[in-house]
């Protein structure tokens, strides 16, 4: 029998070669012991460490599974905003891209950039500190994620811990970002073994991902084949970088796995080649793609180019042109949307698409399913554009069926039965019913979504059970609910009655933006709630605010400036804010609002840019914000102060040739101190 100093020894032995193998089978794909094997070397490992209390099990192999199950997810906040992409579909747009990039950094020469395989997962961001796994989450609306960091743990070619690389600092923080993923064989065997236990498949690879990683039990998690690919970090404290082909190589160095199938390209051209090469050996890969990444090598051009909403200009998600399939048109329903859109939707013949299940697709409008002529029983061709939404692409006419007759838009509402019109200058039919049942369950599920006022366990069926039964006509009725009537509901026990009532008067309060997002209005997302949240005081300033008023807004252009002043002017719309307010919901102003408008910046609009010192661009933009004045992406008319960190790139030279002032970081501190 070991004693305790020959029991830790052999520990720390059992951990360095588990995470041997791990690498070697989740990293290299080049495994050296059999399952088996694998699995007595963890056993004896989780042994070994239960007879030592004391051990610290940080980082150990044997902390990736048996954590008790979460009673919810709660919520992150990304150091550094995780962006979307724009797409590109074709060579002329990748050209469209690389020409884009020039013109803004004022140059003719070929740019540099890093080709990267699109993997068809479930973004990440991974926290660590110190060179430990601390934190990780989804990548949510882009600032805030949910906390899965116990499910990421189960998966085991995520490093719990750094790499011991001397020569390579260890970072005291750093955000990693990347993809997890299911790869093809592995899906197909655990959609096998779930049909075989009488449990529905998942369509794809990327849905079972995502419904692995939501799992309120991590030891689900674990016995699901999730694996890992990086891509890239956000904030990082304590290394520096040149260039993002340099990021992949040190995370590659400090233990994270990288595809190995991304290059460097010297040009665009060498781009599209990389593109093509992929796109025709796309069938032999292990896991499933969408297309590929093309980023800007050089993180100093990069930093010039900065974002444009919520995408940033230096890269571009290049997709591969849509799978086509043929299947024949069942019956044309028509579907009543949150604004009262009347969309048409053909019913098809299921077939499988690009590895998914398809029934449904969008007809658009009523000129759209005119131009195509579809009609039911047509044999059609349908794709799954940029491979996600399905849709008819032409009618096969020989495979017509005698009597097939075209298609009518119906004079009235197929839910409330109300007459439909087609305004002046749009496409689309609609129901102006303000009480349309259709619109009220979906202005509901909307007005309590995750981007709205995050009622938990408010969804679409919940929404359809309080509107059927009568119990709620709006937005407003949901803070008056009996809990008795709840409680007549099937499925309604004691325990999610009182968690559903507790959420909802959680709400009452909600911060400015996700207010005016769960509103509705027509061109309101998330990222313009947040605009005018920045620049109107509360909902009552809004109201008033006429079209000039908010097309002097940045990013608010004529036709989003109209659907506001529109929304507002209807007394359905006017009724149900003041009945909020009365029930209690009172929006809080945002930082940047103008209940700042007396801080220090006000009327002061900055740019920042190049590496700041003391705090990261974002902090600086966010304290700007809370201090009442403005942030722009681009030097231009109209901004009072740039502020340039360390490498500052073009932005420091357009300012020069408009005369705009630049500051330092202590000299914007000093302004944020005395105004």
């Amino acid at each position: 029998m070991m004693d305790k100093a020959e029991t830790i020894r052999r520990i720390e032995a059992l951990r360095a070669e588990i995470d041997h193998h791990n690498r070697r089978y989740y990293q290299l794909d080049d495994p050296e012991v059999s399952d088996a094997a694998y699995d007595r070397l963890m056993r004896e490992l989780a042994e070994l460490e239960a007879s030592v209390p004391s051990l610290d099990l940080t980082g150990s192999p044997t902390q990736r599974v048996g954590a008790a199950p979460l009673e919810k997810f709660g919520t992150v906040t990304h150091l550094t905003p995780m962006l979307s992409l724009a797409n590109a579909f074709s060579h002329e747009e990748m050209l469209e891209f690389d020409g884009r990039i020039r013109r803004l950094l004022d140059t003719e020469g070929p740019i540099g950039y890093v080709v990267e395989l699109k993997m068809d997962g479930v973004a990440v961001n991974l926290l660590y500190e110190d060179g430990l796994l601390v934190k990780g989450a989804t990548r949510g609306d882009g600032e805030h994620g949910e906390d899965i960091t116990q499910n990421i743990r189960t998966i085991r070619s995520i490093p719990l811990k750094f790499k011991a690389n001397p020569g390579i600092a260890v970072p005291a923080r750093i955000e990693i970002r990347g993809e997890i993923y299911m790869k093809t064989e592995p899906f197909r065997r655990f959609n096998r073994r779930r049909l075989e236990a009488g449990e529905p498949p998942f369509a794809n690879p990327r849905n079972a991902a995502a419904g692995s990683l939501r799992q309120l039990d991590p030891q689900i998690t674990a016995r699901r084949p999730l694996d890992f690919f990086c891509y890239g970090i956000g904030h990082v404290e304590g290394a520096s970088f040149a260039s993002h082909w340099e990021i992949l190589q040190t995370l590659k160095d400090w233990g994270f796995p990288v595809n190995e199938r991304a290059g460097r390209a010297a040009d665009i051209r060498e781009c599209i080649a990389f593109y093509d090469k992929t796109e025709a050996g796309r069938e032999e890969l292990p896991y499933e793609i969408d297309g590929v990444v093309v980023k800007v090598d050089a993180l100093a051009l990069q930093d010039a180019l900065g974002a444009v909403s919520r995408s940033p200009r230096w890269a571009i998600a290049c997709k591969y042109q849509p799978t086509q399939e043929q299947t024949v048109v069942r019956k044309i329903d028509v579907q009543v949307g949150r604004t009262g859109v009347l969309t048409p939707v053909a019913i098809m013949e299921p077939v499988h698409l690009g590895g998914v299940v398809v029934s449904r697709a969008t007809l658009h409008n009523e000129d759209e399913i005119k131009k195509k002529d579809v009609r039911e029983g047509d044999t059609v061709v349908i794709q799954r554009a940029g491979d996600v939404i399905p849709e008819v692409v032409k009618v096969i006419v020989e495979k017509r069926p005698d009597g097939a007759k075209p298609f009518q838009m119906p004079d009235t509402c197929p839910v409330c039965g109300s007459k439909v019109v087609r305004l002046e200058g749009e496409v689309g039919t609609r129901c102006l019913e303000f009480d349309c049942p259709a619109q009220i369950k979906l202005r509901l599920a909307h007005f309590a979504s995750r981007g709205g006022l995050d009622i938990e366990g408010m969804g679409e069926a919940m929404a359809n059970i309080l509107v059927d039964s009568g119990t709620v006509k709006d937005p407003s009725d949901l803070y008056k609910i009996p809990r008795e009537r709840l409680l007549t509901f099937e499925r309604m026990g004691e325990k999610s009655t009182d968690n559903l009532l507790s959420a909802i008067d959680r709400s009452r309060k909600p911060p400015l933006d996700r207010f005016l997002y769960a509103l509705g209005i027509r061109h309101v997302g998330e990222h313009m709630a947040r605009v005018l949240a920045a620049r109107f005081e509360g909902v009552e300033a809004l109201m008033t605010a006429t079209e000039e008023d908010l097309i002097a807004v940045q990013d608010v252009g004529p036709e989003v400036a109209a659907a506001i002043v529109s929304y507002f002017a209807n007394p359905s719309n006017r009724r149900m804010i003041e009945k909020l307010t009365a029930a209690g919901v009172e929006p809080q102003a945002t930082a940047g609002s103008r209940a700042a408008a007396s801080g220090p910046l006000s009327g002061k609009t900055f740019v920042f840019t190049g590496t700041l010192g003391r705090m990261t661009r974002s902090a600086a933009k966010t304290l700007a914000l809370s201090l009442g004045g403005q942030v722009s992406e681009t030097v231009k008319k109209g901004v009072d102060y740039v502020v340039a960190g360390a490498d500052p790139g073009s932005k420091l030279a357009k300012a020069g040739k408009l005369g705009i002032p630049v500051i330092d970081e202590e000299q914007f501190i000093k302004l944020t101190e005395e105004g």
